[in-house]
């Protein structure tokens, strides 16, 4: 009996982002079906559809004009357990990768060295926040994606001056994380790609230009287009000098195995003390074809695989009754 891969329903919002995803599976031989996530329905009482699915919801999706999408992933990853289906970096990294917050308590969970971070609403009470840290911060949405939202201060006055002028974005629910800024050695950081338990690659990010280094083919200079992704596309990247025996590689695997994170880039700076501080948990990652192209590595040619090999060992040819399945 010939055995079928299982369809691979992708749950997106930003269909710019699709295609490196959608080729890979496609070569790897499984069939896709493609679900938009800027609207929809529920019905707690309806089976999935039979398969694998693909959670690849960007926390950045309101700046484009899908505010209501993050909301709705988290009703439909709840339906999906509910059901008991296979859910690629699903309810668990989803909540991580929606909160950076949430990242914070994970890494310490860990043991992993993180900046100094605190979240606050309300105009008072980040002023009040920014008082208790000792140096320059920096600011960011607590639902983050890209970047967007980073502002360096270095003294509570400057940032209450900027919060009182016209143009500050405090992000979606209003929600602001204040986080130690790390002078780095060098400037660039590092992000650190994981896949499956196993490490693909490591490259670093130019901070020279700014902190908005979405490393996506979508944003790149020269095919910028801001109604898909608000970076400049002017990032740089370039492989690291890291590898997997690296034992804050080993930390990053064993937090994504016991966190439920299938995929994901981990980042971190090196401070002018020598110290890795991680700062950022990216489970809905992509990749720059440009350097995966320089390193022979693609990375969701890599992520289809893993997902074949792990279909694959949980077969059992002896039963002709079962085609595929994932316990």
């Amino acid at each position: 009996m010939k055995n079928l891969l299982p369809t691979v329903h992708v749950l997106y919002e930003n269909p710019a982002w699709l295609p490196p995803l959608t080729v890979a599976l496609d070569a790897e031989g499984f069939p896709v079906a493609l679900h938009e996530v800027w609207h929809g329905a529920v019905d707690p009482a309806r089976p999935p559809e039979p398969g694998i699915w693909w959670n690849r919801m960007s926390p950045s999706s309101h700046t484009r004009g899908h505010d209501e999408s993050v909301a709705l992933m988290r009703e439909q990853l709840a339906w999906l357990d509910s059901w008991g289906a296979r859910v690629v970096n699903g309810a668990r990294a989803f909540e991580i990768e929606v909160s950076k917050l949430r990242q914070d308590l994970v890494l310490r969970r860990h043991g992993i060295l993180t900046p100094r971070t605190v979240l606050a609403v309300g105009r008072d009470r980040i002023v009040e926040a920014a008082r208790t840290f000792d140096g320059p911060f920096l600011t960011k949405h607590n639902q983050g994606g890209k970047g967007l939202g980073i502002e360096l201060f270095h003294d509570a006055g400057e940032l209450a001056a900027r919060l009182d002028s016209n143009g500050y974005d405090p992000g979606p629910n209003r929600q602001v994380v204040l986080q130690q800024y790390i002078a780095p050695a060098e400037p660039f950081i590092t992000r650190v790609e994981l896949c499956g338990g196993r490490f693909l690659f490591a490259m670093q990010s130019s901070t020279v230009g700014g902190f908005e280094l979405c490393p996506a083919d979508a944003c790149a200079a020269e095919r910028r287009q801001p109604d898909v992704c608000p970076t400049d596309g002017s990032a740089e990247f370039s492989p690291a000098a890291i590898g997997e025996g690296d034992p804050l590689v080993k930390s990053y695997l064993q937090l994504c195995a016991a966190e439920g994170i299938d995929i994901a880039g981990i980042e971190f700076v090196t401070g002018a003390d020598g110290r890795h501080y991680t700062y950022d948990i990216n489970a809905n990652t992509n990749y720059n074809g440009a350097l995966g192209r320089a390193i022979g590595i693609d990375g969701m040619r890599e992520a289809a695989r893993w997902l074949r090999r792990t279909l694959a060992n949980k077969h059992t040819p002896e039963d002709p009754s079962v085609s595929w399945a994932w316990a």
